[in-house]
């Protein structure tokens, strides 16, 4: 019913934080690097993508209407009780879902850019030797 909104408010928040990031980063001028801004805007680009799905659905099967309350499920208090143990349980486990597979594609590529450092200053050491 309103699962999807739980990502979206995670969306918005990652989103405020990847702005206020790049805005830091931008101040410091490191460069050559994949700097923090940038591995939340793949988290982002996931939680706005999924989220957009999930309302689409919702829209498409009649639970959310152009009018208010725009969620079907807000017309009763017993419907409104089941939504907000659904955004609880769905919503929540999807955000920590989309988190936890985005923290481990982050981990595999900074492993894989901290081996590539590596193989390259080996590499470079055996050059000038």
């Amino acid at each position: 019913m309103a699962c999807f909104t739980v990502p979206v408010t995670e969306a918005i928040i990652t989103t405020a934080a990847q702005k206020i990031l790049a805005h830091r980063e931008e101040k410091t001028g490191a460069e050559n690097t994949l700097h923090l801004s940038e591995r939340l805007g793949s988290l982002n680009k996931m939680l706005w993508g999924g989220s957009a799905l999930l309302a689409f659905e919702h829209v498409w099967h009649g639970e959310i209407t152009p009018f208010f309350p725009f969620l079907t499920a807000a017309n009763s208090p017993e419907s409104t009780a089941e939504m907000l143990r659904e955004m609880a349980t769905s919503g929540v486990a999807m955000s920590l879902l989309v988190t936890a597979a985005w923290l481990c594609m982050t981990a595999v590529s900074l492993a894989a850019q901290k081996r590539k450092g590596s193989t390259s200053e080996s590499i470079a050491e055996e050059t000038v030797q």
